[in-house]
C-alpha cells in the first residue's frame, strides 16, 4: 500500500474515531442494513460513500475514487464491507488477541467455535460502564447493547469466534495501551 493511500485510510479511521468508539462497530450494522437484499456482504460505490459521509467522513471525488479503487479489487463496482472494516480497524496484535481468545475459551471449553448468549448473562461485568455509573442505563440495558454489537448474523443466540474477534478488534481501535485493553477484558469477563 503506498503512503498516499495509507494516509487516506488513516484519515478515514481518525474521522470515524473522532465521533465515538462505537462508530466503527456501527458501520457494520449500517452496511448490513444496506445489504439486506442479497446478503453478499457488499455495497455499491454510492452506498459505500453515503454510509461514510453519514458517519462523519468527508472525501473529495478524487479520494473517493482512490478509496473505491483500492477496495473494489475485482472491479465489480462494489466494496466488500467486511474487508473494509478489517482494514479500517486493523488486526489485534498478539497480546490483545491472546486475551480475547482466553475470554472466548472461558465460554467455549469444548472448542465448538461459538458461545451461547445465555452463558454470558450474569458473567459479563458492566459495573464500571460509564452509563451505569451516571445512572443513564441499567446493567440489563448495557448488557443488551453489548450483545447487539456482536452482529449475530444468524440470529441463533450464538456468538461465533469470528464475531467475538471482530467485536474486540473494533473495541481495540479506541484503546491505545495494550495493558489497558487487557485489563478491560479481564474485568469484563473475569479471566
Amino acid at each position: 500500500m503506498n503512503s498516499d493511500l495509507q494516509n487516506l485510510i488513516n484519515r478515514v479511521r481518525s474521522a470515524l474515531l473522532s465521533r465515538n468508539q462505537n462508530t466503527i462497530r456501527g458501520l457494520a450494522r449500517a452496511f448490513r442494513q444496506l445489504d439486506s437484499y442479497d446478503r453478499n456482504n457488499k455495497v455499491d460505490r454510492d452506498e459505500f460513500f453515503i454510509v461514510l459521509k453519514e458517519n462523519g467522513v468527508s472525501l473529495t471525488k478524487q479520494e473517493q475514487f482512490v478509496l473505491h479503487q483500492f477496495f473494489d479489487r475485482n472491479n465489480e463496482g462494489t466494496v466488500d464491507f467486511d474487508e473494509f472494516l478489517c482494514v479500517i480497524r486493523g488486526e489485534l496484535n498478539e497480546q490483545r488477541k491472546a486475551i480475547v481468545l482466553k475470554a472466548f475459551q472461558k465460554f467455549d471449553p469444548h472448542n465448538t467455535g461459538f458461545v451461547e448468549i445465555r452463558d454470558l448473562r450474569g458473567v459479563y461485568n458492566c459495573d464500571n460502564h460509564p452509563k451505569i455509573k451516571t445512572g443513564q442505563m441499567t446493567e440489563e440495558q448495557v448488557f443488551v447493547e453489548f450483545l447487539q454489537n456482536f452482529c449475530d448474523n444468524s440470529k441463533d443466540g450464538k456468538i461465533q469466534l469470528k464475531e467475538w474477534i471482530d467485536y474486540y478488534s473494533a473495541v481495540s481501535v479506541s484503546i491505545q495501551n495494550d495493558d489497558h485493553f487487557e485489563q478491560v477484558i479481564k474485568i469484563a469477563w473475569g479471566v
